[in-house]
């Protein structure tokens, strides 16, 4: 039996997050992709921006043979790696972009620490963090669709559940990253582009 997985909103939100990607990514250099899930996104990514290094990672073991049963025959992607955003030592020493999907909202609040403060020390002034996924916002109503899924989030676990970006962005600034624009995604997503000052 194939060692891949599949998650079904992969198909449904990969082209909207590459025409952000497009417009946000360096020309070439590496891409650190935290929480790659099933690497389905590592995968389609790297073809479409073949002029990157990709490196995927992801703390469950499940997850890192199937971001390799994906990857294995693409010239421009890395082994991928171990890695748990909320550790404060990380298994790389530099990236030229880093890549976060649906991690912030399915994971403990120390993830999302961890990543900015990851994305602090790795990155090079003026290179960017971008992530994707639900978020709240102060000001603005959430979608009945959300409010839903957080319910879902918090059966899974207490700890899981959509952040106030403005929160995000908070603890972002602290590591020395400004978010430069947020762009509005289908299915209610959001996808945050911050950058490093």
């Amino acid at each position: 039996m194939s060692a891949r997985r599949h998650a079904p909103a992969t198909e449904r939100n990969r082209e909207p997050i590459a025409a952000v990607l497009a417009e946000e990514l360096p020309a070439q250099g590496h891409v650190l992709e935290v929480a790659s899930g099933t690497g389905e996104h590592c995968a389609w990514f790297a073809e479409r921006f073949a002029a990157l290094i990709w490196q995927p990672t992801d703390p469950d073991l499940e997850a890192l043979a199937s971001i390799t049963a994906w990857t294995a025959d693409l010239p421009n992607v890395l082994p991928p790696i171990g890695l748990d955003a909320a550790a404060a030592d990380w298994p790389v020493d530099r990236a030229d972009a880093i890549l976060c999907v649906n991690m912030v909202h399915i994971s403990p609040w120390e993830a999302t620490l961890g990543l900015m403060a990851g994305a602090g020390r790795l990155l090079a002034p003026g290179a960017p963090l971008i992530l994707y996924g639900p978020y709240r916002q102060r000001h603005v109503p959430t979608a009945p669709s959300n409010e839903q899924f957080e319910l879902w989030l918090k059966e899974k676990s207490p700890d899981f559940g959509l952040r106030y970006l403005e929160d995000v962005a908070s603890v972002a600034e602290a590591q020395g990253l400004v978010l430069e624009r947020t762009a509005e995604m289908p299915a209610n997503n959001l996808m945050p582009v911050f950058r490093r000052r």
